[in-house]
């Protein structure tokens, strides 16, 4: 077992104070009325610091966002032996992807992610970037090549079974019903994989 250096704890806990910080204050002012400054504030950092671990105000938003997309491609890249790629993202999907379009919208981070345009962009975006690395695995594990439009498709179609799921009174019930869509293509497509 490999032991964490001290310095990779103090990022790891610099990076987690001003995520937190963050939270705080969006979910208690508001996204749009507080500024950069004042997280960095909030965490005892400078703004310099700050941007050396968050690109953007609305990184510190998802500050999971790695996170999510190692998980996704994990899902694929280390499902069970034998395990074929629709089941293993269909058990990841079920298991919850911490998104916030799997949060019920009544939570106070689902309203503010709804609520503010930026963080609605921000979301969209970072979808689109875990859909290009989740398809790139599919395609790698099918034997296919980069840009295969079929794994391109189930990529976005298993992303997109979060969001779908969401707006049902059954979100574990939909999502076996997206995936029982998805099956008959998939397996017709690359049967065994």
């Amino acid at each position: 077992m490999q032991q964490i250096g001290r310095r990779e704890r103090k990022k790891a806990q610099t990076r987690k104070a001003l995520a937190d910080a963050a939270l705080e204050l969006f979910l208690a002012r508001g996204y749009d009325q507080v500024g950069v400054r004042e997280v960095a504030d909030a965490a005892d950092v400078s703004v310099t610091t700050l941007f050396k671990y968050f690109p953007s105000k609305e990184s510190l938003v998802f500050d999971l966002d790695e996170d999510i997309e190692t998980a996704l491609v994990s899902a694929v890249r280390d499902r069970a032996a034998g395990q074929r790629v629709l089941p293993a993202l269909r058990e990841h999907v079920l298991g919850g992807v911490p998104t916030a379009a799997a949060l019920p919208p009544a939570s106070p981070f689902g309203r503010m992610v709804e609520e503010t345009p930026a963080l609605r962009q921000y979301a969209r975006g970072m979808w689109l970037r875990h859909e290009t690395a989740l398809a790139r695995a599919i395609a790698e594990e099918a034997g296919a090549p980069e840009g295969d439009t079929v794994c391109a498709a189930l990529a976005r179609f298993a992303l997109e079974a979060v969001e779908l799921a969401h707006r049902e009174a059954d979100p574990a019930k939909a999502i076996d019903a997206i995936f029982g869509l998805l099956e008959p293509g998939w397996a017709a497509a690359y049967p065994g994989v």
